[in-house]
């Protein structure tokens, strides 16, 4: 799968609309653009049968967050607090930014 250009980033808070989290929100803590997947915090736990190692001594059933794919989450506004369509608009300086479509005013920072 070619890499592909994601509408979320590192630390963006989001929204997930699809799957048994629907409804939820949660901090990105990885993207993996190679994948077209997320991995979001406290979100798509899974849980893991492992052996000892020197982590983790006594081995046994671990929780961790397993990736989600970019297109089952939105991104969440911050002027606006809602999950919302994102565009790019072009600054006069030549650099790029995200935009809300709904209130219309830009997401980065």
């Amino acid at each position: 799968m070619a890499s592909v250009k994601l509408h979320v980033k590192k630390d963006d808070m989001v929204k997930i609309t699809t799957g048994k989290d629907q409804g939820k929100e949660g901090k990105v803590l990885r993207v993996l653009p190679g994948k077209g997947r997320v991995i979001v915090e406290n979100l798509n736990v899974v849980k893991r049968h492992t052996r000892p190692n020197q982590l983790n001594p006594e081995g046994g059933i671990v929780e961790k967050e397993a990736p989600l794919s970019i297109s089952n989450v939105m991104l969440i506004c911050g002027s606006c607090n809602q999950a919302a369509r994102t565009g790019v608009r072009l600054l006069e300086d030549g650099s790029k930014s995200r935009y809300c479509k709904k209130c219309n005013e830009s997401v980065d920072k």
